[in-house]
């Protein structure tokens, strides 16, 4: 039996919140009193504030935030989440006097290591290990504390997915270095630029002019000097970096799982920002055709073969790997992603390509095998299964269809660009799609037991009220309905024999 149990591991909190809670509150409060009963109205809307912000999805946030009150006894609460805001509500005393605690968000970041420690919080109230004050300081203490890792490792890991990134496509090392050198300034740029308060949509537009203009100079440089650079494979890795952080899986999950309002705010924001990055490497290829600089035709990638298609596993482990080290992941998710990352690469490199499935096709079956594997290990480690989830699909993003298409629509192929664009949203809602099954698929092999018995008080079953006349009823039309002939018993069939 330990070893069955060791085998199996923990479950994700968002497993555990969903089984059934005790009959009586771990940690009851005084329901008459307005002061306890708002603070904890306020602890489960700061909770949900910081797991919205943090990517959650929107049914995961109110499963969890419900949990969170009914460990302290407030089991009829009613939860509201949109794109920016939290809203915990709540009746109590005899007078049915409503309390409401209102969180807003003001824009999500991924940020591992905070929604790790949000987590961990989460298992302790829910377990009934912590005190409602104690809770709170705890909060406070996530809410104020600083990022996990400075800035400059932070721009190390961005640098360096990318120059991964820039192998996963077929580069060389001197065209990985230029693409570091390219995405620091992109990141560095946005940084400071995000600091003086300029929107997203400009802050993408300006990383994706820097990518583009970066690109064109680097190429025509390098022609001055004899050497090959193409600058496709650096805007792709720039195009890859920027799009690593948007939230599309968690805006199709939404959708998925009935949550229209922010799944469809979610889209939308994501599709704006990709917007600003086409936008703005549009703006920085038109500028280089102004100074005279042409850029070279994309020429078709030969299929890998085994030592290629290694090299490729490992730049997407890699990519993985720096990519939850830029979000402020902690060594256990920085582990977890590139294992599921590796599995995922594997996969996809080794068998799907090699048999001729589709780009599509087989960013779907990699992404739903990356959401499985990734929530098996996740559960495993005690980690939010969110990390796996959106780092696993790092070495999958469309970034290399986002520039064909550009690439060919202002070189007067219409047709080609629309249908490479179109190529590149049908595999980012094949990767989304493919990492919301694999995950559900691993929630069910780590469906939590629901709980019967509590020391001396049995969960309560209920059972369909019966009514005699009506099943009579049914019985004697059965009857009716039956063949004279038919032997209606087993005692008449024993008879006949």
């Amino acid at each position: 039996m330990p070893i069955r149990d060791w085998l199996r591991g923990p479950r994700a909190t968002v497993d555990v919140v969903r089984a059934a809670a005790a009959p009586l509150p771990l940690a009851p409060i005084d329901y008459t009193d307005p002061d306890q009963v708002t603070d904890v109205l306020d602890l489960a809307a700061r909770i949900g504030g910081e797991l919205l912000a943090c990517g959650t999805g929107n049914r995961d946030t109110e499963v969890q935030l419900k949990a969170v009150t009914a460990a302290f006894g407030l089991t009829r609460v009613q939860v509201d989440i949109t794109f920016t805001s939290v809203t915990v509500y709540h009746l109590i005393g005899a007078r049915r006097l409503p309390v409401t605690a209102l969180r807003v968000v003001d824009s999500t970041t991924l940020d591992f290591h905070r929604l790790e420690r949000v987590d961990s919080l989460l298992r302790r109230i829910s377990g009934g290990t912590v005190c409602l004050a104690d809770a709170l300081a705890e909060m406070s203490d996530i809410e104020e504390a600083p990022p996990k890792h400075r800035m400059r490792v932070v721009y190390s890991g961005w640098v360096l997915m990318a120059a991964a990134v820039s192998v996963l496509l077929g580069s060389n090392l001197p065209v990985a270095a230029v693409t570091m050198v390219v995405t620091l300034a992109i990141v560095t740029a946005m940084g400071a630029l995000a600091l003086r308060g300029l929107p997203a949509f400009f802050q993408n537009a300006a990383g994706g002019f820097i990518a583009a203009t970066a690109a064109a100079a680097a190429f025509e440089i390098a022609a001055q000097l004899g050497y090959a650079l193409p600058p496709s494979r650096v805007v792709a890795s720039g195009i890859i970096v920027m799009l690593a952080g948007l939230t599309l899986v968690q805006a199709l999950q939404d959708g998925m799982t009935g949550a229209s309002v922010t799944g469809s705010a979610r889209f939308f924001d994501t599709m704006l920002l990709t917007g600003g990055i086409i936008g703005g490497i549009a703006f920085g290829f038109e500028l280089a055709a102004l100074v005279g600089i042409t850029l070279p035709s994309l020429d078709a990638a030969p299929a890998p073969g085994l030592a290629q298609a290694t090299v490729k596993v490992v730049a997407g482990v890699i990519a993985t790997m720096s990519f939850t080290l830029a979000c402020q992941g902690g060594r256990r998710a920085v582990a977890v992603s590139g294992a599921t990352a590796l599995l995922g690469s594997m996969l996809y490199y080794y068998l799907l390509l090699p048999v001729g499935l589709g780009p599509v096709a087989g960013a779907a079956v990699a992404a739903t095998a990356v959401g499985l594997a990734g929530g098996l290990l996740s559960r495993r480690a005690a980690i939010p299964p969110l990390v796996t989830a959106v780092a696993g699909i790092t070495p999958f993003l469309p970034g290399m269809a986002i520039y064909r298409g550009l690439y060919s629509m202002l070189h007067e192929q219409t047709l080609m660009g629309f249908t490479a664009l179109a190529t590149a949203l049908a595999t980012a809602s094949a990767l989304a799609a493919g990492i919301v099954l694999g995950e559900w698929v691993a929630r069910q092999l780590r469906r939590p037991r629901v709980l019967t018995r509590a020391g001396d008080i049995i969960r309560p079953r209920v059972r369909r009220r019966r009514d005699p006349e009506a099943a009579a009823a049914r019985r004697a039309a059965r009857r009716d309905a039956r063949p004279a002939d038919r032997p209606r018993g087993p005692r008449h069939r024993r008879r006949r024999g």
